[in-house]
């Protein structure tokens, strides 16, 4: 049976893993715009684009 320093340091490794990834992924969900935001100064489709 492992001791309880070992399985105390794996939790906390998997503990720090995890923390790690939410906040990556929480970064991550909004890394990217929109299809309205990338597109948002083109105008409406069938228009001419505003002058700039």
């Amino acid at each position: 049976m492992a001791s309880n320093s070992r399985k105390t340091t794996a939790k906390r490794r998997a503990r720090l893993y995890r923390a790690g990834r939410k906040r990556k992924n929480e970064g991550a969900r909004k890394s990217t715009l929109s299809y309205e935001e990338l597109f948002a100064g083109f105008g409406a489709p069938g228009e001419p684009a505003p002058k700039q």
